[in-house]
């Protein structure tokens, strides 16, 4: 945990900057193979494989409107308190997002516009292993309903009891969610991919897990089922210099390794004092913190850096892409500037991630794996795809239409040529 690499040359940031690798191979055989079975034996694969993986297999995959709204007997009022306020924000933030319908005349009798249209059957996949995600159902569930998606169902693994963590039901029932299903990991998955007698086939799959779920989403995505993004384990990166709380640094780290043994986090100082510091704080915080084993774990996969100058800093952390980005500095939003490739960035000391996690009002399901240079995390418009429209009157035809003619016969499709010809002869 101690060791600092200080001023590392170009040529060592790629090495620097490698995530935690799985034996791919193998792992998508296992996927495959459950794929294969839930497509052949519906509900009966998923309650064995629940039995399997999870110990626990459901009489009765889907859970009854009673279970849900008894849910809300069980949550204690001051956690009821907090998901009502992060609901609030997540709905302020993303009701934002909704795009107006715009028509712009491109030519004079020519009009041109877009218009986002719900995706029908959505299927929202929240982990519930060793830490229930209700938090992923907020931030999946109320874009989703902002969009206009009519149908959301949900899966969700159950405990060895047989019941579903009643806050992910509160959150369910705040929602207005019916169709919550208890099933986890890769045969979930399948079960959304391409339904079963219980549970049926969504046009697209939300959410996060760990490798064999994100290894099942990429292989329905290949078999033409569309899902949001390849999420992989959890990263965080932090930009530090000296004017950064070394305490605040320190326990944001800790807060991401929690995550998995799988997770990343990296740590960028302006100099070498200040990772020392922040090193001595994850000492003195990490013995008191209940996934303790699971962080240290993580902590096999750190990378402490220091790099001097703030836009050499910043080439690294935009290489690196991170999912998430803390810039721990009271320059941090002048700093911003400097960013181009990460899944969501926070600001200043008073900044953690896990506000970001939970209840500021963004996204928390973003990209990783550094395709942040190319993804951006889910919103409205990931619930929503983009029809656009066009109405031509004569005016519009005559204007453009020699236009058409001529790029047609260049590229010698003289039936689209003459779609256009056709047109122009009707006066």
């Amino acid at each position: 945990m101690n060791a600092i690499i200080v001023k590392p040359p170009r040529e060592e940031w790629s090495q620097l900057m490698q995530r935690p690798r799985i034996d791919a191979q193998n792992l998508e055989e296992t996927i495959l193979e459950i794929i294969n079975t839930v497509k052949q034996q519906g509900d009966e694969a998923v309650k064995n494989y629940s039995l399997k993986f999870h110990g626990f297999a459901p009489d009765n995959l889907w859970v009854t409107p009673q279970e849900i709204a008894d849910s809300s007997k069980t949550i204690n009022k001051y956690l009821k308190k907090a998901i009502l306020l992060a609901k609030k924000n997540i709905e302020k933030f993303h009701g934002q997002q909704v795009e107006k319908i715009k028509k712009i005349a491109t030519s004079p009798g020519v009009v041109c516009w877009r218009k986002s249209v719900p995706v029908e059957k959505i299927g929202l996949y929240i982990p519930g292993g060793s830490a229930p995600l209700f938090s992923t159902l907020l931030m999946l569930a109320i874009p989703a309903k902002i969009a206009g998606c009519k149908n959301i169902m949900v899966t969700t693994p159950a405990n060895k009891s047989g019941n579903v963590d009643p806050a992910v039901l509160f959150v369910a029932n705040i929602l207005g969610i019916k169709n919550v299903y208890k099933g986890g990991g890769a045969q979930a998955i399948a079960a959304m991919a391409y339904g079963t007698q219980t549970v049926d086939k969504v046009d697209k799959i939300f959410g996060p897990g760990n490798q064999y779920v994100t290894c099942a989403k990429k292989l329905v995505n290949m078999d033409g089922v569309a899902i949001d993004m390849l999420a992989g384990p959890s990263e965080l990166a932090v930009y530090a210099d000296n004017t950064c709380i070394p305490a605040f640094v320190a326990a944001d780290l800790l807060s991401q390794a929690e995550h998995g043994a799988d997770s990343q986090v990296v740590l960028v100082a302006s100099n070498e004092t200040i990772i020392k510091n922040v090193v001595n704080e994850i000492h003195r915080q990490l013995p008191s913190l209940p996934r303790k084993d699971i962080i240290e774990q993580s902590f096999l996969n750190r990378r402490f850096i220091v790099i001097n100058k703030k836009e050499e800093a910043f080439d690294f952390l935009n290489e690196y892409a991170p999912e998430h980005l803390i810039i721990a500095s009271q320059k941090a939003e002048q700093l911003s500037a400097f960013v181009k490739n990460a899944g969501s960035v926070f600001l200043g000391n008073l900044s953690p991630e896990s506000a970001g996690d939970y209840a500021s009002g963004t996204n928390h399901s973003l990209p990783t794996n550094g395709t942040a240079k190319t993804y951006s995390g889910v919103s409205v418009d990931s619930f929503v795809k983009k029809i656009t429209f066009q109405k031509i009157i004569q005016k519009g035809i005559n204007n453009i239409g020699p236009a058409i003619e001529l790029m047609a016969s260049a590229e010698r499709l003289d039936a689209h040529k003459n779609a256009v010809t056709i047109r122009l002869k009707k006066k």
